[in-house]
């Protein structure tokens, strides 16, 4: 067997030796036809029969060929975890198939039910993916906050299983504003463990970037505080720089626009030549001599030699990367979309896909028998050799267990006050102290927030825990514990909503991404979920499990107005998948719905992220107390979790009321004394009425569509789930009134369960300042408006 030995340094210099080059060249010219013959085959072979277009992005796979083989072949190290630009994913799949890690048969399922995603995922592919990428931007930022996650367990846990954390992205990408957000976030700095490489084409979806970007792109990062490289030029180009005029060859080609280029690298040598040695109509002596002895043949080829593609220069790079330890760095490795394609620098590229004459003469060019156009090495070749070290190196077979918290090993309550007058947003903060005294639980608890710990109730949590960072730093202004330590527990963001949930997301893939589990919990204003909606729904679709309160929430943040007022983050929380969504009104609701959403954290086969929509209104406590004698704690808080109770409940108030006349009042959350107050007016006007306090109207939801006339049908035919309490078989003839602070249509399904008249009530327009008092009678959402409207509601089911 070939042994490859690792290069050698000297001084600033790596030497490869010529073996390795030649085997490292073989592998990414298979690793082209791969990923092209996979696409190919998804488009062209494979049965259509919706007729539409499959694509995969033939050019921009070819782009990422060298850097991708540089990484997987040569440079990564067991415990390294990558994020692929999502244009790249055959490449991915061909370098995991070539690693023996991805069985033949999906190489013909790229984008095929079942088979390979269009762009790397973490829960649906069968390769492992470190990072799910295709929103753009956000596979670029999650490698940024794994890496603070993987620096953060260090410092409180000591091993990790994790070693750096390495984006590939592609230069279009930079456009995207979260990775803004997240450079300049004070967090992410110093973390020697980041490496982002920029596949610099020069090339976005429909045209050729424009301008010279890259020099300002590399200032703006090391402004930032990163270590800055680039890999421009290939190894033949840099000799030809080398010769007489080849200083100005280079100065020709560094002034040229990206659009001049892309054509340039286009034309056949004779046109190429007389364009290049011709600056403002005159032609250039010196440029001339420069490729004089190039001929017309070679010089397309030559004037292409990015050092993107130069494995020599590139791995040269890549081995600096360690120079500066306590800097992240960041890898401009200049490109060509389509390299090594007929399609290579078209400006229109990005969609492109090659004929099959095309295929057949890029087989034949890169030598793949036409016995076997799927075929992997041979294993005693040298690159057979190669990929089997390589695999034993990044991919162990024994890897040890992640450090986790059993769901069993969590306390079953938190001791809190449930009597008086509180918010939900006042309990939170409270229950934070509680699990602060939980010693085995707290360590593994974080908390995050975008500069709005103190208004969303963080302060006791931060003041007993203190604040993250790697290095110790003094805030002046409040001291104490609020000084930043490694010991720290709370992480303090910019504000930045993309960045919180981009850090909860990452934090709640520890374990998996370093062998370490942590808790995160992260607050913002609830009008903002929606800023932060892209990353949030990264987070949960790469499986990750973090809890985040909203708060506070709705019109009940009345002197704020419109602008801080949410009205349809209930239904962002409703249709999210892998996401449980609780509007709590009382402290012991949300007592137990944080210690569910905690075991939701550590379980590793079903767990689930949590969204806590949270308020800064006062609830009389008292207003619970009924519901628990009549229920007993330990059936109430079943069905608290289970989604909802009957708080009111008619036939315990006067079972001697004719039920003809009864109705129903749903509400949730802060609503809930409103709905209780229209309950009692009804009840002395001679109308029953219960009133359901809806503390999960998403699991109501799923439980409906798992009836066995529902969507899903999973239930008994007996059972009707949480129906069963809240509206039984005998009063499914009564009207329901809706009620919440929020869009209306959130709780207008509940209609359809049973096939009953609904009338829901909400807040369909934007807010604005106000008392609650003002605010509810003018979007008819209090006690006066929820009786108007159950009287219609009973004289409508009257006249039916």
């Amino acid at each position: 067997m070939i042994d490859f030995q690792a290069p050698t340094r000297n001084g600033s210099a790596t030497t490869i030796s010529t073996d390795r080059l030649a085997t490292l060249d073989t592998i990414q010219k298979r690793v082209l036809w791969l990923a092209m013959l996979m696409i190919h085959h998804a488009n062209h072979v494979r049965c259509n029969p919706d007729e539409t277009k499959v694509g995969g992005h033939q050019a921009s796979s070819a782009s990422m060929v060298t850097i991708m083989t540089a990484l997987y072949f040569h440079f990564l190290q067991t415990g390294d975890r990558i994020s692929v630009k999502p244009h790249a994913s055959p490449v991915y799949h061909a370098i995991q198939y070539l690693l023996g890690r991805l069985p033949r048969q999906y190489l013909t399922a790229l984008r095929a039910y079942r088979g390979l995603q269009a762009y790397p995922s973490r829960t649906k592919d069968v390769d492992e993916v470190d990072f799910s990428t295709g929103s753009v931007g956000l596979g670029a930022v999650a490698p940024a906050f794994a890496a603070l996650a993987s620096q953060y367990a260090r410092d409180h846990f000591g091993d990790v299983t994790s070693r750096r954390f390495v984006a590939v992205l592609g230069d279009a990408e930079i456009d995207e504003g979260n990775v803004w957000e997240a450079i300049l976030d004070q967090a992410l700095t110093g973390l020697g463990n980041l490496l982002w490489i920029v596949d610099l084409n020069r090339q976005s979806l429909d045209r050729v970037v424009p301008g010279i970007r890259a020099a300002q792109l590399k200032a703006l990062f090391a402004k930032s505080g990163w270590q800055v490289l680039e890999a421009k030029y290939g190894r033949k180009l840099q000799a030809l720089f080398a010769q007489p005029g080849g200083s100005a060859l280079r100065r020709r080609i560094d002034e040229m626009s990206n659009e001049e280029y892309q054509t340039l690298i286009r034309l056949p040598g004779d046109r190429l030549r007389a364009h290049v040695v011709t600056v403002d109509g005159v032609a250039r002596p010196e440029l001339i001599d420069a490729i004089h002895g190039v001929s017309d043949e070679d010089l397309p080829a030559l004037l292409s030699n990015l050092g993107g593609h130069d494995l020599e220069e590139l791995l040269s790079v890549l081995a600096r990367v360690d120079d500066e330890p306590n800097r992240p760095t960041i890898l401009f490795a200049y490109t060509i979309k389509g390299w090594g394609l007929p399609i290579a620098g078209h400006p229109l590229n990005h969609s492109m896909l090659l004929t099959p004459e095309q295929m057949d003469a890029l087989q034949q060019e890169l030598g793949v028998s036409p016995e076997d156009k799927w075929a992997a090495f041979e294993p005693d070749s040298s690159a057979g050799q190669l990929c089997r070290q390589r695999v034993k190196h990044l991919y162990p077979v024994s890897r040890p267990a992640p450090h986790v918290v059993q769901a069993g090993d969590l306390p079953r309550d938190l001791s809190i006050p449930v009597d008086g007058r509180v918010s939900t947003q006042q309990t939170f903060g409270r229950l934070l102290m509680a699990l602060s005294r939980e010693p085995a639980l707290a360590r593994r608890i974080v908390t995050a927030s975008p500069d709005v710990s103190v208004s969303t109730n963080l302060s006791g949590w931060i003041n007993k825990m203190g604040v993250y960072a790697s290095q110790e730093r003094l805030d002046y202004e409040r001291q104490g514990n609020w000084q930043q330590r490694s010991s720290g527990q709370h992480i303090e963001l910019g504000i930045s909503e993309m960045n919180l949930f981009m850090i909860i997301g990452m934090f709640g893939l520890s374990a998996e991404l370093t062998g370490q589990q942590v808790i995160p919990i992260g607050t913002v204003y609830d009008p903002f979920v929606l800023r932060g909606l892209d990353a949030l729904i990264y987070g949960l679709y790469s499986g990750s499990r973090f809890i985040f309160a909203g708060t506070p929430s709705g019109i009940t943040l009345s002197p704020e107005g419109g602008a801080h007022q949410s009205t349809i983050t209930p239904s962002v929380g409703m249709e999210l998948p892998n996401l449980n969504a609780f509007e709590p009104c009382f402290a012991q609701e949300l007592a137990w719905m944080l210690l569910d959403a905690l075991r939701g954290c550590c379980d590793r086969g079903n767990g689930h992220a949590t969204y806590l929509r949270l308020s800064t209104k006062p609830i009389d406590q008292s207003l619970l107390q009924p519901a628990l004698t009549r229920l007993g704690e330990a059936e109430l808080r079943r069905q608290v979790l289970a989604g909802g109770y009957r708080l009111v409940d008619w036939r315990w108030i006067d079972p001697r009321e004719s039920e003809a006349y009864l109705v129903h009042i749903a509400t949730t959350g802060t609503m809930v004394p409103e709905a209780v107050e229209a309950a009692n007016i009804l009840q002395e006007e001679g109308i029953p009425a219960n009133v359901l306090n809806l503390t999960s109207p998403r699991r109501l939801f799923e439980a409906w569509q798992q009836l066995p006339w529902g969507k899903h049908p999973t239930l008994e035919a007996t059972s009707d789930g949480p129906f069963r309490w809240l509206i039984p078989p005998s009063e499914r003839h009564a009207p329901i009134v809706t009620v919440l602070d929020g869009a209306s249509h959130t709780l207008a399904w509940l209609g359809s369960v049973f096939g009953t008249l609904v009338i829901p009530l909400g807040v369909d327009h934007f807010g604005q300042s106000g008392t609650h008092t003002d605010l509810y009678r003018h979007y008819s959402i209090d006690a006066r408006a929820i009786v108007e409207a159950a009287l219609v509601a009973v004289n409508r089911h009257g006249l039916e």
